[in-house]
């Protein structure tokens, strides 16, 4: 068998399906919300790698940070022998865990982006000859199904992605991630923390500028794909901390009172002056609710790690008998 492996399970049309659902839906709801996997086509994604790079955003940095320190903890405590990336991108980070990972087998790079799978699968697969490399194109919040292969497994979820679920959709991916493993296997999850209101709207909201055109780059995505006339200029960014729910969101703010036409699906949208449609939350976590919610969904929390200044944490957890 071939060292690198693609295999699809979205549709081909899945991705301009699901834009055009999530902006119908979005748009005609009140108040206005986009999800924010939008923000993600090649500029997107290109910006967000600069936001990464920004003095204020440290997720990515402490987290990287964690894993340089606990890789070998992690791979000793797992034993895992498949390792399973869920949104895996680049793989960049993964690197650390494959290198301590000396018993892997297989790894499953799961992605919607064919291209990033592509590039960053057959990268790993040529700088380590003996893992076999089998990508998956699939949407890891929807069904998932994964290819035969060696457990134990670890199953890796990284950059506090899981903070952008709300509470129900995530506890619903919890359940679904616990039954895709066996007893024994496990979950690392990546969870930004709660932590001061200013660095933390600091980190959504730079002095610079990127994240604002992060934010109204889904205004371009939907002006592309669907034909839309959005002006991302009459919209402010805006980041606000939510400290009951314990979340940040990412708003855009109509500046005028504006009509917005979105032919693809057949819009017309009205905005008044001030308006605001949200297209992030990230929820901020604390160790006890990451357990409980872990527990919920059929896991046992037994690794914490945090970075020097306890900004972002990093736990295994193990999936329980049934």
């Amino acid at each position: 068998m071939s060292p690198f492996q693609l295999t699809r399970t979205l549709p081909e049309d899945a991705t301009d399906a699901a834009l055009r659902s999530d902006v119908r839906h979005g748009l005609t709801r009140s108040p206005r919300t986009l999800p924010p996997k939008w923000f993600y086509d090649a500029h997107g994604s290109e910006l967000f790698e600069r936001i990464t790079e920004l003095p204020e955003y440290y997720p990515t940095r402490a987290e990287r940070e964690i894993l340089l320190a606990r890789a070998d903890e992690i791979a000793a405590a797992s034993g895992a022998r498949t390792l399973v990336e869920l949104g895996s991108g680049s793989s960049e980070k993964t690197r650390h865990l494959l290198d301590a990972l000396t018993g892997l087998h297989t790894y499953v790079p799961v992605d919607v982006s064919g291209s990033a799978l592509t590039r960053a699968g057959r990268a790993i697969a040529a700088e380590r000859p003996g893992l076999r490399v089998h990508a998956l194109i699939a949407d890891f919040t929807s069904s998932l199904t994964l290819p035969d292969s060696p457990g134990p497994r670890l199953v890796a979820f990284l950059g506090g992605t899981v903070g952008n679920l709300l509470p129900d959709e995530r506890a619903g991916f919890l359940a679904s991630v616990r039954g895709l493993l066996a007893p024994g296997d496990a979950l690392l999850l990546g969870t930004d923390l709660v932590k001061d209101e200013e660095v933390l709207v600091r980190a959504y909201d730079d002095a610079t500028g990127v994240t604002a055109a992060f934010n109204k780059n889904v205004l371009t995505v939907i002006n592309r794909e669907l034909g839309g006339d959005f002006d991302p200029d009459a919209f402010e960014h805006v980041a606000v901390w939510d400290a009951d729910r314990e979340w940040i969101e990412m708003r855009l703010r109509s500046r005028t009172a504006q009509t917005v036409k979105i032919p693809g699906v057949g819009l017309v949208v009205d905005f008044a002056e001030g308006e605001e449609l949200r297209t992030e939350v990230s929820a901020k976590f604390r160790e006890e609710g990451v357990r409980a919610e872990l527990a919920a969904a059929g896991f046992e929390l037994t690794r914490w790690w945090t970075d020097g200044a306890d900004r972002f944490a990093l736990s295994l957890s193990v999936a329980r008998e049934e």
